[in-house]
Formats: structure tokens, C-alpha cells, sequence
């Protein structure tokens, strides 16, 4: 059957069509205006206009190829017979955006809805990579309802440096601390900040990068096998072009997000998110776009799949050797699914028009130790566990994958830092009273404390200990860590310690226990203690006085529901449709 074959709308029935097509005055100055821009109606007329939501940026490196990557996707549109027009959008540099990325993940969301929303396009491509460009553009496009495909700006080439093997992220937290424990120089240090990132792309380990985009290939939301292509391969090009072609032929079929993002697709993602080693990131940003599509999705899920579906993906973190580079050369996330196709939801439908089962039917596994077989896992159970407490009520996540085992179950004195600054002036003292069985606590750092909730929940070792030759011990925070880090960090208290949840409670000297097989954590007092500390407990001031911080702090929800603003949830709206004032 013909691409054409499949098309069940016509032109008139365009978003598009009620800007250019009517005889009346306001579409003379639509229409007057484009020629005013050198267009004319054979650019327009009859066809589907496409957006392309940029989010390049001077100052994102993970998206530096973007600003030439949009010519490919506009040659594709320009080949199937649509029309063209790039929309930038807010570009989220994950690297440079102060307190964190996270603040504005929802911004970015609006930002995609509204230029949907306002402007006469049909469909949109969506251009992002770096972590939450992924999930805020999803988010917009998912409220927006028009058909939407996203293209992921793919991972960097591998790091190198003495010719050892160099993974963002990862490598940047192991020579740290062999930097301040003293075993390597500043000249050695130098050389490390220039080998480790050698190309445009995101993340090239399984940090929150690699985990989102390929959480959008698994949802159905890009081309088969687009998520893992590195970002300066010719394929990238080609995908880039042929996702161009495939949108204006999405928008003649009305193949829409909501068609594609179903409760089975949300549990596809997270089945494989489990087997990627996934970043502990994916959990609030899948539960925010299940949401968005109107899916109940939440912690339960991730754990119930979390004991089934082992890590097979051997990539940095969880993995000890391989790269994305690797990953991708070994068949990619196709290859993946198909060593999980017993358990996946096949007939899910993708962009393609086809389901997921159709566009993975002939994936192969090229290399068995970079895509394990699932009797010969990285390890035995998914990358991420939830855990539940009289500490977090609501849960909090943990990755055992990327930790040792010993530290799976613990007991251990805590030791409090009421905010970040506190706790890095002492955590290079010598005399710090600190040993490895100690708990390390940050708190009022969660998504209204952080403000925003940062990646500050891999705490550093204290440097005493480094000198020791001890390198991890057990953290716990209402923050966030970066997916490509490590280490035996509990994540996302939640509710967090700024809003009064149990974590604001805790003191120095506290016993905690974290049993990860059990899925619990709790402090060793009682209730009644708890209570006492409770009704003493004195809210903190307000972070925002005005502006966006302002409105973040009145709407933002907690990690276990996703961090999106509650006047987004989809019991406020459905998907735009047309605009009302013309």
C-alpha cells in the first residue's frame, strides 16, 4: 500500500488552511505578510504546513549541529510536499543553565504548546537531545495534539585521553575524586576536560540524555532506530531528512501523540528504560508525559517492571566497558527490543504508521557483550528500585545497578546538610566527623527547595574518606542526580524536606536503614518522636518573590507525580484544536 494510499484528510481540513484559505481580511493579511517573506501561495497551498521546534542554541553543545541539521529536516518536508518553517524555542543547555535545567523543563513545555498552538502548522518535528529537551518538548506536543515527531540529537563520540576510554559525566566524578584525593595533576586534570567531550551530541554514557531519547524511540515518537545514532554520523543526516519526509505524510494520516502514546507504550518505555541501566531522571519526566497523555503512570509501575526486566544494555554507568557509540554499532535500541519482545507490547503503534513489533521485526544483535542476552545480564533486576518509608511516604528511587552491592542494605548514623553550600564548606575538612557507615543527608533540595531540584543528590565523598581509599557510601536527598552518575545515592524524596516532608525532620546522629531488595527506608525513631520534631518543624521563606520562579513554586507537583505544573494536568483542557480569534 502507497504512502498516499494511507491519507484520510484533505487539505481543507488543515489547521494551516484557516490562516491562508478563506476570502476574508484577516487571511488577505496572513497571506500578504508570507509574501512579504518571499513566499508565495505555491508554497502553501494544499499542503501540510510543518513546524520545526528548534532548540539550538550558541551555547548548547549538545545541540551545536542543530543549526545545520534543520536544512536536512527542511530538505525532507520540502521532498514529501509540506511546507517548511522553523519555530526556535527555549534551548535548556544542561551544562550551563543556572540552578538547573529542571526549573525549566515545564517553560519549555509551554513554550512548545503555544507555539503549536499559535502559529497555522499541521504538524511539528521536534529537534532536542540534551536531558530535558526531550521531555519538555514531548510534553508540549502531547497537549498540542497536532502529529508530531521527534528527532534526538544523538550522543557524542566517545571521550579519550592516554588512551584510556573517556564516558561525560562518569569519568568526570571518578577523576574528581582521584583529583582530591591527590592521584592525578592539574596538567593530567587539563588534558582530562579536553578529551572527554570531542564532538557535538549529548552524553555519549546512559545518562539522562540517552535514557529520554531512547524512551521517545520506544513510545513510538521517533524513526526505528533514531535515538542512539551518534550525533556526527551521516546516518543522523539521513534520519533527519527522512523524519522531514515522514511528518508531512503523519499529518495527511492525523496520526496524532495521543494515538501513539498509550498505557501499553508508557509500560514499553519503562520495560526498556529497566534494560537501558536508565538514568534515575526517567521516572519524573515518564510520569509527566504518561500523565500529559491522559496514562496513569507512577512509581508502582517502574518498581513492578523493575523486578523483571534485567539490565542488558552494557553501557557506562551501569556497565563497565561501553559507550553509546558502542551501543549503536551493536544494532541499537532495536536490537534491544527484540531481546525483549516476550515481554513487550508489540502492536503498539509508532510514527511509522506501523507498530512497534513491525519496525523491530528484523533488528539483529551485532555485538552479545554490549546488548547482553537476558540470561547473561549486567544485572539482575532493572536499573532503577523504588523505595517506601516513614523517610518517604510518597517513595524515592534508587539505581542498585550503579552501586555496590554492599551498600544495598545499610545502616548507618546520618550526617545533615540543611542545603548545598553547607554542606560543601566541610566536606573537604580532614577533621569532619565522618566515616563510611555514615548517612549523608542533603535536604531543601527538592523541586521547591532547590530551587528546581538540581542533580546535587550525588553528594562528593568526603575527601577524608577519598584519602582513605573508600569511594562510595550511602546519600540520600530530596534532589536529583545526573544519569550519568553513580554510586549508592537514594533520589527524590518525596514528599521533599521544603514542603515538610519527614526528611526535614531528621538530625545529625539519626540511624537510617536502606534495605534495597526489601524496597524500604525509614529512620530509626519513633512516631511519636516524629510527631514531636513535626509540630517544632518552622517552614522556610518563600524562594520567588515574582516572575516565572513565582509561579513554579505556587504550581510545581512533587518527583512522584512527575514535577509538571498542576494547571497543566489534563483534567484543565484537551488538546488545542483551533484557535477561537482569527
Amino acid at each position: 500500500m502507497s504512502q498516499q494510499n494511507n491519507r484520510t484528510r484533505s487539505a481543507q481540513t488543515f489547521r494551516s488552511a484557516r490562516w491562508f484559505a478563506p476570502d476574508d481580511l484577516r487571511s488577505f493579511g496572513h497571506r500578504s505578510r508570507a509574501m512579504q517573506m518571499g513566499y508565495s501561495a505555491d508554497d502553501w497551498k494544499g499542503k501540510p504546513v510543518i513546524g520545526i521546534i528548534n532548540t539550538w542554541s550558541d551555547i548548547n553543545p549538545c545541540h551545536t549541529h542543530f543549526k545545520q541539521r534543520v536544512d536536512d529536516v527542511k530538505r525532507g518536508v520540502l521532498q514529501a510536499g509540506g511546507f517548511p518553517i522553523e519555530l526556535p524555542a527555549l534551548s535548556l543547555a544542561e551544562q550551563f543553565v543556572k540552578p538547573t535545567t529542571m526549573l525549566y523543563r515545564n517553560m519549555l513545555a509551554m513554550d512548545a504548546e503555544e507555539l503549536i498552538r499559535c502559529h497555522p502548522v499541521d504538524g511539528v518535528v521536534l529537534m532536542g537531545g540534551c536531558d530535558k529537551t526531550t521531555p519538555g518538548l514531548l510534553l508540549g506536543a502531547t497537549s498540542a495534539g497536532v502529529p508530531a515527531i521527534y528527532i534526538p540529537a544523538g550522543p557524542m563520540l566517545r571521550g579519550n585521553w592516554h588512551g584510556k576510554i573517556l564516558g561525560s559525566g562518569s569519568d568526570a566524578w571518578k577523576y574528581w575524586d582521584d583529583r582530591r584525593a591527590g592521584l592525578i595533576s592539574d596538567k593530567d586534570w587539563t588534558e582530562i576536560e579536553g578529551g572527554i567531550a570531542r564532538s557535538h551530541g549529548t552524553c555519549m554514557t546512559m545518562g539522562t540524555a540517552s535514557t529520554m531519547t531512547a524512551i521517545a524511540e520506544t513510545l513510538g515518537m521517533t524513526l526505528p532506530g533514531a535515538s542512539s545514532i551518534p550525533a556526527p554520523d551521516s546516518n543522523h543526516v539521513r534520519m533527519s531528512a527522512e523524519s522531514g519526509r515522514r511528518i508531512v505524510e503523519m499529518v495527511w494520516e492525523d496520526l496524532v501523540p495521543n494515538k501513539i502514546q498509550t498505557h501499553q507504550a508508557f509500560e514499553n518505555a519503562i520495560m526498556v528504560a529497566m534494560a537501558m541501566g536508565c538514568s534515575t531522571n526517567a521516572i519524573i519526566h515518564l510520569i509527566a508525559q504518561a500523565r500529559r497523555a491522559g496514562c496513569n503512570i507512577g512509581l508502582d509501575d517502574f518498581d513492578r517492571y523493575s523486578r523483571i526486566i534485567p539490565v542488558i544494555a552494557n553501557v557506562r554507568p551501569s556497565g563497565d566497558e561501553y559507550l553509546m557509540e558502542d551501543f549503536y554499532y551493536a544494532g541499537g535500541l532495536p536490537a534491544l527490543m527484540s531481546r525483549l519482545k516476550d515481554h513487550l507490547h508489540l502492536d503498539a503503534m509508532t510514527v511509522t504508521g506501523k507498530t512497534l513489533g513491525e519496525n523491530i521485526a528484523d533488528a539483529q544483535v551485532y555485538n552479545d557483550d554490549v546488548i547482553r542476552p537476558l540470561d547473561n545480564p549486567i544485572y539482575a533486576e532493572g536499573a532503577l528500585a523504588v523505595l517506601r518509608g516513614n523517610l518517604a511516604p510518597d517513595g524515592c528511587v534508587i539505581k542498585p545497578s550503579a552501586c555496590p552491592a554492599h551498600l544495598h542494605q545499610h545502616t548507618g548514623p546520618a550526617l545533615v546538610f540543611d542545603d548545598y553550600p553547607s554542606m560543601k564548606a566541610v566536606i573537604d575538612r580532614d577533621d569532619l566527623e565522618v566515616t563510611a557507615d555514615h548517612v549523608l543527608v542533603l535536604r531543601n533540595a527538592g523541586p521547591q527547595g532547590g530551587p528546581g531540584m538540581p542533580e546535587w543528590g550525588m553528594l562528593p565523598m568526603p575527601k577524608k574518606l577519598l584519602k582513605q581509599g573508600v569511594r562510595d557510601m550511602l546519600r540520600l536527598s530530596d534532589a536529583r542526580m545526573s544519569g550519568t552518575s553513580y554510586g549508592a545515592c537514594v533520589l527524590h524524596i518525596s514528599p521533599e524536606s521544603y514542603v515538610g516532608g519527614p526528611l526535614a525532620l531528621i538530625k545529625t546522629g539519626d540511624m537510617i536503614t536502606v534495605d534495597v531488595p526489601n524496597r524500604t527506608i525509614r529512620v530509626e525513631i519513633s512516631d511519636q518522636e516524629m510527631q514531636k520534631r513535626r509540630e517544632a518543624w518552622t517552614p522556610p521563606e518563600r524562594r520567588f518573590e515574582r516572575g516565572y520562579g513565582w509561579m513554579f513554586s505556587q504550581h510545581i507537583e512533587q518527583a512522584n507525580e512527575g514535577c509538571d505544573f498542576d494547571f497543566l494536568r489534563t483534567e484543565f483542557g484537551k488538546p488545542v484544536g483551533e484557535p477561537d480569534i482569527f
